[in-house]
């Protein structure tokens, strides 16, 4: 089933932008710059540059920032799938700002705004409205969903409308109002393991390449094909009004994310791997969480209601 009928966007729904320009040109930083970084990284490895704790930091960053988004950013805050402990809460909050893919009330208000328009008019980053038709379109339409979105404020998610919740919570207020510090500190964070790792600067320098840059690039796209590749490209198991996916292969990359239509099915539910084969990496960080007693009502969808919303 594809997208139903087109709703009307409420008048006064999307975010005003005080500066367009600055906006576009911070985006484009973030995004270039870490693709900047791969070619340092091909010449490091081409010059036998390449250490064991780059790797290791990376694993680290790219661990902390991608769960960060996937259990903190969106399954806690945006969908409200668990509840947790105020440190967790501001853990999980800090971790997914250092991802550095904006401040925790935008993005949970655009991913809201999302699932409230999904591939239908007032959706931020839908890769099938007004993009156009044929091979064209779609290219138009993926390239939007995947990037392009960033950089276009038509559509972004009214705050006071979408998370009015997160605005009230003085915890995520806190760490939206300080984004800039822990952006700043995922950037930190990984030069000082590769110094604490080796002990020299150069080990700082690499740390800082592999677990800020590179880790930004990939922990960025990742997140990026959930919206563009997970919204054209996979298989459909329980009946929703858009066109959600779900992508085998990009689930262990994005630590369950990539199990969309599942998720489109059941927005609250904590797991998104509804499967035992389905690999779910954030829902093994949320389990292990409820068995600690730091995670309690714990949205699991009943049995008849997946076998309801089964696809033919």
């Amino acid at each position: 089933m594809g997208p139903g009928p087109a709703s009307p966007v409420p008048a006064g729904d999307v975010e005003p932008v005080v500066n367009e320009t600055r906006d576009r040109i911070i985006t484009g930083l973030v995004t270039a710059l870490p693709i900047v970084s791969l070619g340092v990284v091909a010449w490091q490895a081409w010059g036998g540059w390449l250490h064991w704790q780059d790797l290791v930091v990376f694993g680290v960053m790219y661990a902390i920032t991608g769960l960060g988004i996937t259990v903190g950013f969106h399954r806690l805050f945006t969908h409200r799938s668990f509840k947790t402990t105020r440190g967790v809460r501001a853990a999980l909050a800090i971790a997914g700002s250092a991802a550095i893919e904006g401040p925790i009330v935008s993005w949970v208000a655009d991913h809201r705004k999302h699932h409230a328009f999904s591939d239908r008019p007032g959706d931020p980053h839908s890769p099938h409205v007004d993009h156009g038709h044929g091979w064209l379109g779609a290219l138009r339409g993926l390239l939007h969903a995947h990037v392009g979105w960033l950089f276009v404020h038509t559509q972004r998610g009214l705050k006071t409308r979408y998370a009015p919740d997160l605005l009230k919570d003085p915890v995520v207020a806190f760490v939206d109002r300080t984004f800039l510090w822990w952006a700043a500190a995922g950037l930190a964070l990984p030069a000082l393991l590769g110094f604490l790792l080796v002990g020299t600067w150069q080990a700082a320098l690499t740390g800082l390449l592999w677990g800020g840059l590179v880790r930004m690039f990939v922990v960025h796209h990742v997140t990026f094909a959930i919206n563009s590749l997970c919204h054209f490209f996979g298989r459909r198991d329980y009946v929703t009004e858009d066109e959600s996916r779900n992508l085998a292969w990009l689930a262990p990359l994005s630590f369950g994310e990539a199990w969309h239509n599942n998720h489109h099915a059941f927005p609250t539910a904590a797991f998104h791997g509804m499967r035992r084969w389905q690999i779910d990496p954030s829902a093994w960080v949320i389990r292990g969480l409820e068995r600690a007693g730091l995670a309690w009502d714990v949205v699991r969808p009943r049995p008849d209601r997946l076998a309801a919303k089964a696809a033919a």
